[in-house]
């Protein structure tokens, strides 16, 4: 789990996450899993920097989501912790950091 140091570094405001991470229950994984075999995993692309890649939830499977995970205000999902978005059937391997949603298509999460 990421400080709040690793998070800034990172340009992850850690107000916009749970304070704690919260993963789905099995009975709200549940109600995702016929999406999971639609979730689109970009390639990986770099600067100088990171290594990126984007993930695009089906906008179906977004709308399932609990409401813990929503970020009322930018009406987007919260930034994940690596527990909430694994607990959501995104699987990528260990490292990945959620640092933004983009806000035009709610359903694509960015990782660095």
């Amino acid at each position: 789990m990421s400080t709040v140091a690793e998070m800034e570094k990172l340009g992850i405001n850690p107000k916009r996450r749970n304070a704690r991470p919260i993963p789905l229950s099995d009975s709200e994984r549940k109600l995702l899993e016929p999406y999971l075999d639609n979730i689109h995993y970009s390639q990986r692309y770099s600067d100088d920097e990171y290594e990126y890649r984007h993930v695009l939830l089906p906008k179906q499977m977004l709308k399932l989501i609990s409401d813990q995970y929503l970020d009322h205000e930018k009406k987007t999902l919260k930034l994940l912790w690596e527990d909430e978005w694994r607990s959501m059937g995104i699987t990528q391997s260990l490292g990945w950091e959620h640092y933004e949603v983009h806000e035009p298509e709610p359903h694509i999460l960015l990782f660095k």
